[in-house]
């Protein structure tokens, strides 16, 4: 099947071509014609499988005859949510480049970031807002956004959007947007409180499932070494030394973890930057430019970042902390072996880890290949290090009656 078999119009397959694309990913061929169709959607798709298109080239087919109204009588007729700014900010570059050929107008807008360009843009009036759920409130909050004209709302990456505790937000988000309106809901995985949010803002919605929520894909080779915790940096440079080569993510649990390893790999002469939550939205952007344009080779991020990196050819994920919650894996490792390319995922299990390594290995029903040949072995028999907390027994009651009622409370 070619784009020009969805039936989209000219500025649209001219704009797909000239990005290089000749065949539409099988989440395209499946949603793009139900999302024309005016239908409300649910697809669970893995990131890399091209949906953000998939919802983004219908969209502008359907506001295409309406495009010509004055920049100022522009209203917001499509409004994308998005759980972080990175995949915002992506989302907003799909939307410009598949509408070059257009007169439609999209922008993003995000915490972190100064809110005055955002508004100033607004005032001059966009068909498409895509947005994160805190910074839309707070514009909407002032009078800036009016969603009174919404068509299509997108809900992308509803499953991060929940675990991050935005379920209040959407919800409000959905009743200020007319009730006449299609929905488009798009996850990577489907845990029961993403199908329950599907139930209450959905109207009949069709379903559109891309491989197994669980697969990781068939093109990344998965290896996995098990090493003492402490052996963790070294094991890690001597990846990078002898068997990692070209673009690398690796993944740590903790904003301090990521630092930490950004210092000692710039130390060991390695080109590396990193995205964490506590970086401002300008250093997190910078950091991905630089890895986008190869100025450096190696990214080092926490997972929440991560969602929003869209760069083609990764060559390996190291897992460096392996994650507790075994989807985050499949996520991690999705960001290599992107397009059709191949990829190596490394994990480091440590000893209080190896419980993960079991969830993870249930959930995509494939045995990882343990390397055992490495500098680092882990003992079979060590131990998780279990920290005791120091203190007496005694401790909880110490305190009289009196003394609590004294104390002054922050609130």
């Amino acid at each position: 099947m070619s784009f020009k078999d969805l039936k989209l119009n000219r500025p649209l397959l001219r704009a797909i071509a000239e990005k290089g694309y000749d065949n539409p990913t099988l989440i395209q061929e499946r949603t793009i014609p139900l999302v024309l169709d005016k239908k409300d959607v649910i697809a669970s798709a893995q990131t890399g499988t091209g949906k953000t298109a998939a919802f983004a080239l219908p969209i502008l087919q359907l506001l295409y005859d309406k495009q010509d109204a004055g920049k100022s009588q522009k209203k917001i007729r499509a409004l994308i949510i998005s759980p972080t700014r990175e995949l915002a900010i992506q989302i907003q570059e799909n939307f410009q480049e598949y509408a070059t050929h257009t007169n439609l107008k999209s922008t993003v807008v995000f915490g972190g970031a100064s809110i005055e360009p955002q508004k100033e843009t607004l005032k001059k009036g966009v068909d498409i807002l895509i947005a994160t759920p805190g910074r839309l409130l707070d514009l909407h909050k002032q009078d800036i956004i009016n969603l009174d004209y919404v068509e299509t709302l997108v809900l992308d990456e509803a499953d991060l959007m929940l675990d991050m505790g935005f379920i209040d937000d959407v919800n409000k988000i959905e009743r200020l947007c007319p009730k006449e309106k299609q929905t488009l809901l798009f996850s990577a995985t489907m845990p029961y409180k993403v199908e329950q949010l599907a139930e209450t803002i959905l109207n009949n919605p069709r379903r559109v499932e891309v491989s197994q929520n669980s697969s990781t894909s068939k093109n990344v080779n998965q290896a996995l070494y098990y090493v003492p915790k402490k052996d963790k940096i070294e094991l890690c440079l001597h990846l990078l030394r002898s068997t990692i080569n070209g673009r690398v993510i690796i993944f740590r649990r903790t904003k301090y973890g990521v630092d930490k390893l950004e210092q000692t790999l710039l130390k060991n002469n390695y080109k590396a930057d990193s995205i964490h939550g506590d970086k401002s939205q300008t250093l997190r952007q910078e950091a991905l430019n630089n890895f986008k344009k190869n100025k450096v080779d190696i990214l080092i991020a926490t997972d929440v970042a991560a969602r929003g990196i869209d760069v083609d050819d990764v060559d390996a994920v190291v897992n460096f902390d392996m994650p507790n919650v075994p989807e985050t894996y499949v996520h991690r490792i999705g960001r290599t072996a992107r397009a059709g390319n191949t990829g190596t995922a490394y994990s480091l299990c440590s000893a209080d880890e190896k419980e993960y390594v079991k969830a993870i290995q249930q959930l995509i029903s494939l045995q990882l290949d343990v390397v055992e040949d490495h500098p680092h072995p882990l003992d079979p028999k060590e131990k998780p290090v279990v920290h005791k907390k120091q203190g007496s027994k005694h401790r909880k009651g110490r305190k009289s009656e009196a003394s609590k009622k004294k104390k002054k409370r922050w609130y």
